[in-house]
């Protein structure tokens, strides 16, 4: 510990500029190297890279839209809600029949239950929607 009378401070009460030069030295951003952040992929690289971790650079890959196809899908336990808002027909053995891409879906998906029998038309369907369909007494239908 430095005894208060030895500090720096003390000794250069009689000088104009204590130390620093000439005039302005040590007074702007110049002497930390900037205001903030600036200069963290230059001259002060080496804070980020203790604190900030993997907050600067790339990681990954995007896929291009062009690319891309996002596919309008449904659950089984939502078809009760479209057949209740839409009128629909009914086939021979008195089931509703419901055409998924008519109204805007080409998927059936599996979640959620069904409890009574419906007759699906839909581009695509998952082996668990199907399960569930057949077990309430109804059939999908593949399109094409």
């Amino acid at each position: 510990m430095v005894v208060r009378r030895e500090r720096k401070v003390r000794r250069q009460r009689g000088s104009r500029l204590y130390g620093w030069g000439q005039v302005g030295q040590h007074r702007k951003s110049g002497g930390r190297g900037g205001f903030g952040a600036a200069g963290f992929h230059k001259h002060k690289w080496s804070k980020p890279e203790a604190s900030c971790g993997d907050h600067f650079g790339k990681d990954g890959f995007v896929r291009p839209a062009a690319v891309t196809k996002t596919i309008n899908a449904v659950n089984v336990g939502a078809l009760s809600l479209l057949i209740r808002d839409k009128a629909l027909s009914k086939d021979d053995k008195g089931r509703t029949v419901l055409d998924l891409s008519s109204l805007g879906y080409e998927k059936l998906l599996g979640g959620g239950h069904i409890n009574f029998p419906v007759s699906v038309k839909a581009t695509f369907v998952t082996e668990n929607a199907k399960k569930k369909i057949t077990e309430a007494g109804g059939e999908t239908i593949k399109l094409e």
